[in-house]
């Protein structure tokens, strides 16, 4: 007797595909080239910010002139504090988002760091980056960026996840 557990099941060429398309299930390798892609992305923009506020690189204001944005713009009090704060976290933060490490602190900083900047001086504007003053919408696009590599971690190709694998062979050394 046949019974339906025991009939192949043959999917058409059309359902396979449509199956893969709407997975909700990610494959190992895809995901670490899409959390590298987003750690460059990142790093290369906030080190790129961070060198301008800290050390007027790339033409940009320094951190005296971003302190006075903080304070006057931002409405951040003491400037400089806030200034040095934010300039730290875009370095240091793209820097270690570029090598993978500590790269959930690094992306959560910079999530925190794009919602003050929304919260501060974006949101009045409006979403709209287009018109003379610019919108939250890249700020928002950035923080949501920083904050999948703040859930996901940085991947298998991190040095996060070689610390990780040390320790863990540390953790399965036996102990005299």
């Amino acid at each position: 007797m046949v019974t339906p557990a025991s009939v192949p099941v043959h999917r058409s060429r059309g359902r396979a595909y449509l199956g893969a398309l709407l997975s909700t299930r990610t494959a190992p390798l895809p995901a670490d080239c899409a959390l590298v892609a987003a750690r460059i992305v990142l790093a290369w923009i906030f080190i790129y910010h961070g060198s301008r506020r800290l050390f007027g690189w790339f033409d940009g204001p320094g951190i005296h002139q971003s302190a006075l944005y903080f304070s006057h713009t931002a409405h951040l009090h003491p400037g400089v504090f806030f200034a040095v704060v934010g300039g730290i976290i875009e370095f240091t933060g793209g820097i270690a988002l570029a090598v993978g490490l500590v790269s959930r602190l690094a992306g959560a900083a910079i999530f925190v760091d794009m919602m003050m900047a929304i919260i501060t001086v974006t949101w009045a504007n409006g979403i709209n980056a287009t018109g003379p003053k610019s919108g939250y919408e890249l700020n928002l696009a950035l923080g949501t960026l920083a904050l999948v590599v703040a859930i996901f971690g940085a991947g298998r190709l991190s040095l996060d996840a070689r610390l990780e694998r040390r320790l863990v062979r540390l953790d399965a050394t036996p102990r005299s």
